[in-house]
């Protein structure tokens, strides 16, 4: 048998309790409220964890964390493992090489470590000024200079 609007039975739901609609609604005067007190109050809520002592023992918020995303952080130990001297590095190659998850807001090569690869060609990048050096140091190529440190220009 198939199922069409005709076949289709009601199913029996509860209406919803209407609150404070006068006595003979069976709900009126005190709107099941009680008598006095917090509760019968307009607005008189309680916090979840009022009375409760899993309060006391939830560690505060403390701080602040920005939601402004921050750039993606490369080091130079880090090129050594996964380029070869030669390569071409850009934020691109670098998220293909699964160093950094996003490049919308940039990259940033720090000089944590020291360089062994010759001739790099590194473009599209932040640096700080100790990568910078080492990079060129090695023979290496910057273009699209973006050094966040005033003293390295």
């Amino acid at each position: 048998m198939s199922l069409n609007l005709h076949n289709l039975e009601s199913s029996p739901h509860n209406k919803k309790k209407r609150i404070g609609r006068g006595n003979a609604s069976g709900h009126g005067t005190y709107s099941t409220r009680g008598m006095k007190g917090q509760r019968a109050r307009s607005g008189g809520k309680r916090r979840p964890s009022f009375g409760s002592r899993l309060a006391h023992h939830l560690p505060k918020m403390r701080g602040f964390k920005s939601e402004i995303p921050k750039m993606n952080i490369v080091n130079l130990e880090t090129l050594n493992r996964f380029f070869q001297d030669g390569a071409v590095i850009n934020p691109h190659t670098l998220l293909k090489a699964e160093l950094v998850d996003n490049i919308k807001k940039g990259v940033k090569i720090l000089g944590q470590g020291e360089l062994k690869l010759k001739n790099l060609k590194v473009e599209g990048c932040h640096f700080s000024a100790s990568a910078k050096i080492q990079i060129e140091k090695k023979g290496g190529k910057i273009k699209n200079v973006k050094c966040k440190n005033q003293n390295a220009k």
